[in-house]
């Protein structure tokens, strides 16, 4: 294949995978309006995802906290990907799949929100969390890839992508992503849409 070629089939299958999208419409904003209601009660949003997931929770918990588009109050969210002594050590002490679960059980109350991110859905540390989440009263929701992994099953909404080569998933957890924020800010009267 030469470079234009290749181009173009990156770009063709993004476009199929996006055409997809409008499918997940009832999800997503099913996982703003139990996102609003978390930030409405006094609640936070939780993320975790690994490597390039992580990368989005991070991303995803930044647009709450600053801002998307308007100025607006921050908003509570946090990546449980972020705290390097946390993560090593409770990789370190307890295993790699217990990274995210422990940070839940320590930091999460019922009420709040945790968005799973996972590109295969099978992702045992993501897994864990949401195993731990649920019976605190967490509301989980999963921005899955393929078709959905174990945890299309085990989260309350369920948002799965579907598309099978890993970065046309994160391609459309990142726009899904900003379109969540999106809602959230709408939801809360912080948006400035008519």
């Amino acid at each position: 294949m030469t470079a234009s070629e290749l181009f173009e089939a990156a770009l063709a299958a993004h476009t199929r995978t996006f055409a997809a999208l409008t499918a997940l419409r009832p999800h997503l904003i099913a996982a703003a309006h139990a996102a609003v209601e978390a930030v409405n009660n006094g609640n936070r949003i939780l993320f975790c995802g690994n490597g390039g997931s992580a990368a989005d929770a991070q991303h995803l918990a930044a647009e709450l906290v600053g801002r998307l588009v308007r100025d607006r109050r921050a908003l509570p969210a946090l990546a449980l990907t972020t705290d390097s002594s946390a993560l090593t050590a409770i990789g370190n002490d307890y295993g790699f799949e217990q990274v995210f679960a422990r940070q839940v059980e320590a930091l999460g109350r019922a009420g709040d929100v945790l968005v799973a991110i996972s590109t295969s859905g099978n992702s045992p540390n993501v897994i864990r969390a949401v195993a731990v989440a649920k019976p605190i009263g967490i509301t989980t929701v999963g921005l899955l890839g393929r078709h959905g992994g174990q945890l299309a099953a085990q989260v309350d909404i369920p948002i799965v992508v579907p598309a099978e080569e890993t970065a046309r998933i994160q391609e459309a957890h990142i726009f899904l992503g900003h379109v969540f924020c999106t809602l959230i800010e709408h939801g809360l009267g912080l948006g400035g849409w008519a």
